[in-house]
């Protein structure tokens, strides 16, 4: 079948990371982003050899069974979103058989525990990262999330379902102020323009708000000042359900598409909120990694302590590895001995440190520096291991290092299934086996999971 041709089929399932196989013909498969099991869909091949191959979306001819109309006007031209035309346990079915279906091989089927619900499914996020750019090329200005499979175009997301109305409103408020001074945004490509991203982190509990504007350098000074206390003041005299306890302005000249600070100022309050969490208090800053939906990482922290079970009486020494702000680190704090956070971010070691004693925990130490490195320097060895890696799982040469301590048992968190199969595999060749697994959504909507594994050396 050559590149090019359209061809009809349909969607037989949708594997890990929404990744549909469409069957053409009785012998040949293609893989297809953004489709749901069941469709009728027309593709367009990009490649096919010995009868497997990948194509792109052309259109849905016919919908599956499962589909619902979905409630957010954005759905299908935002790209934040994938399963939102399907029911909430629809999407916690296919959730369930895509992070199985990897695991299946190292995890017998009476230890699999299927998986948790998120206990909200709407307005959930604690943090959201808008862009700003163009809906299309010279357009209007829009703030929002990128188009489904495009770099540059951006869709203002005045609907979204998955933030609350506090969102919106300072998303589209935010638009309208900028929009109205003819402020330009910073093209990527020509890394010309001022406005770059917009910020946005409101905690669950305590409804504190935190805005941090990001832009270019390139303004005239005195301009710069002006138009920053007339947006600050814009934002003051919003009617929020919220506390606007902090505005921020962060200058970024990166020519990365990425979120972070040459400098930052602080236009009104303070640089951080404060989330309340299974009892504790976390101070989340611009930059702090903070599970972005609070009462699904309650539920992804309290399956984990379950899973922990019992550490004797204070008497273990527990490693929390690539430990963020530490938040596993002080739930577990109370039942041990000592605990050993070990993070690269900087930032996040030194909120860990500072919201450890906000909680009144004198037994964690939180280390900056890679793990892979970091091993190495740390004297008193671990009783147990907590592991919560980034996406790409752990580097090869940090797991034969983590293996070689031989601890009894360990808990691996993990928000990618494909890296913790991967993991797995070395796990279970080195002398460990899947006590239970279980996966938990906290992202609903969307086609992210995570997963919490318990292991236990057998040799």
């Amino acid at each position: 079948m050559k590149r090019g041709t359209i061809a009809e089929g349909t969607v037989e399932r949708v594997e890990f990371p929404n990744k549909g196989i469409v069957r053409i013909d009785d012998e040949t498969l293609v893989s297809v982003k953004n489709v749901i099991a069941g469709q009728k869909v027309s593709v367009r091949i990009k490649k096919v050899r010995n009868g497997r191959g990948e194509a792109t979306l052309v259109s849905v001819i016919e919908k599956s069974p499962d589909e619902i109309t979905a409630d957010c006007k954005h759905f299908g031209t935002c790209g934040g979103c994938a399963y939102r035309s399907l029911p909430y346990d629809k999407q916690l079915l296919l959730k369930e058989n895509q992070v199985y279906s990897l695991l299946d091989k190292f995890v017998q089927k009476d230890r699999w525990l299927g998986i948790k619900a998120s206990p909200v499914t709407e307005g959930y996020r604690n943090k959201m990262e808008f862009t700003f750019g163009d809906e299309y090329k010279d357009g209007p200005l829009a703030l929002g999330m990128h188009k489904k499979g495009s770099f540059y175009d951006v869709v203002s997301v005045f609907d979204c379902k998955i933030v609350d109305e506090d969102y919106r409103k300072i998303l589209a408020e935010t638009i309208a102020f900028f929009d109205s001074r003819r402020i330009p945004y910073y093209h990527r490509m020509k890394h010309e323009g001022y406005l770059r991203h917009l910020l946005v982190r409101k905690a669950a509990y305590t409804g504190q708000i935190m805005v941090a504007l990001v832009t270019s350098s390139q303004i005239d000074v005195n301009c710069e000042e002006q138009l920053l206390n007339d947006y600050k003041d814009m934002l003051l005299g919003l009617e929020l359900s919220g506390e606007l306890t902090g505005i921020l302005h962060t200058v970024n000249d990166s020519l990365a598409d990425t979120v972070q600070s040459d400098t930052t100022v602080i236009l009104h309050g303070r640089d951080y909120i404060t989330e309340k969490m299974l009892g504790m208090q976390f101070n989340i800053s611009e930059f702090s990694f903070f599970q972005t939906n609070t009462r699904g990482a309650e539920l992804l922290y309290t399956t984990a302590r379950e899973f922990i079970g019992e550490l004797g009486e204070g008497e273990k020494i527990v490693y929390d590895l690539y430990s963020g702000t530490g938040t596993i680190a002080q739930m577990i704090a109370p039942v041990a001995k000592k605990v050993i956070g070990v993070e690269i971010v900087k930032e996040a070691v030194e909120a860990a440190r500072e919201n450890a004693k906000l909680n009144g925990l004198s037994n964690c130490e939180f280390i900056a520096g890679d793990v892979l490195q970091v091993l190495d320097e740390i004297e008193e060895r671990p009783d147990f291991i907590i592991l919560d890696p980034p996406r790409d799982g752990i580097h090869p040469k940090a797991i034969r290092k983590i293996i070689a301590y031989g601890v009894e048992r360990l808990i691996y968190i993990s928000c990618k299934p494909t890296s913790l199969a991967r993991d797995l595999e070395v796990l279970l060749a080195n002398g460990y086996e899947v006590e239970k697994a279980v996966a938990v959504d906290q992202f609903p909507s969307t086609s992210h999971v995570e997963t919490v594994v318990l292991m236990t050396r057998t040799k």
